[in-house]
């Protein structure tokens, strides 16, 4: 006969196991919850409600008042930039309402945040970290014509709420380093102009770059004459439909292999190897051009002989295709 005591002492016994494993999982559940929670919310009144609700807080087992930090630890971005020495100018550019959800520091003071988005001769700052909240989706024109930089490295990049990357680059014409291995495009649309002006830059890796989704890529490496090569073997470019003026300027490529682009949607390629002096090998035997209403002076500025190669792909075209452009 099992006396009622020892029963109830096995099951108190197995509840205090149940409860102590809870207790260990309790903080890989509570990290998983902000993670996806973090990952998939764009709404900060929805972040606020968790933010002053302590009852929820507790349901929950997380303490939401520092959802900066846990902001920074599962949907951040984080940035380091190297600015030029003794040349001030401005390092970013942050629309008004967005200010709050940028933090910037200097050498790595994690102090203070500071609020310039600029240099001054009296700084003496040799790197830049800037950390942004989730609550940001667009990118554009983000670096848009800031001379001063020398290095961009993206450490972190957990988010994939971006949708807007066109112009973010652009005009960075002192950029000699670029490391995007940490990038997340999966769901950008606009990739217009993003390299645009980024005429120091001699190398760049774009590996691990998602563009199924992108529809734009007008502009894109324009003006990067320094690149010596592009590996775009990656790319999908199934939804684009603007090409026009994506190479132009691209005045030290020598050869492009573009075979893994999808063209079929495309309907504008105006300039788009326009000034690519040096390029002697062009390979894009996929290329569609059925639904292509604008291919004038496509290949503006090219030598002869790439011209040569290529024509009889294009019977069916303007002349203007083939010619220079006249100003």
């Amino acid at each position: 006969m099992d006396p009622k005591g020892t029963s109830s002492k096995i099951k108190d016994q197995e509840k205090s196991k149940l409860i102590n494993l809870n207790n260990k999982l309790r903080n890989i559940k509570s990290d998983y919850f902000i993670q996806k929670f973090f990952d998939n919310i764009h709404n900060r009144k929805s972040l606020e409600i968790i933010k002053y609700n302590k009852n929820l807080q507790n349901k929950m087992h997380i303490n939401i008042n520092h959802y900066k930090n846990y902001s920074e630890k599962y949907s951040s971005i984080e940035i380091e930039i190297k600015p030029m020495k003794n040349k001030y100018d401005k390092f970013i550019n942050i629309k008004k309402e967005d200010e709050e959800y940028y933090h910037i520091y200097y050498n790595d003071i994690k102090g203070e945040e500071i609020k310039s988005t600029s240099l001054k001769e009296n700084n003496a700052v040799s790197k830049i970290k800037i950390i942004i909240d989730y609550q940001i989706k667009s990118f554009y024109d983000l670096f848009f014509n800031c001379k001063c930089i020398e290095s961009i490295y993206f450490k972190k990049f957990y988010r994939n709420n971006i949708i807007n990357m066109s112009g973010m680059f652009c005009g960075c014409s002192s950029l000699i380093e670029l490391n995007l291995t940490n990038f997340n495009t999966d769901n950008v649309t606009n990739m217009s102009g993003m390299f645009s002006g980024c005429s120091s830059l001699k190398e760049l890796n774009l590996s691990n770059f998602n563009t199924n989704n992108v529809t734009n890529i007008s502009f894109m490496f324009s003006g990067c004459s320094s690149l010596k090569e592009l590996n775009l073997n990656n790319f999908k470019t199934d939804n684009v439909t603007n090409m026009s003026f994506m190479f132009s300027e691209c005045s030290s490529l020598k050869e492009l292999n573009l075979n893994n682009f999808n063209t079929d949607n495309v309907t504008v390629m105006s300039f788009m190897f326009s000034g690519c002096s040096l390029l002697k090998e062009l390979n894009f035997n996929n290329f569609n051009t059925d639904i292509v209403s604008n291919m004038n002076w496509m290949f503006n500025g090219c030598s002869d002989e790439l011209k040569l190669k290529i024509k009889s792909k294009f019977k069916k075209y303007k002349e203007e295709t083939f010619e220079d452009y006249d100003v």
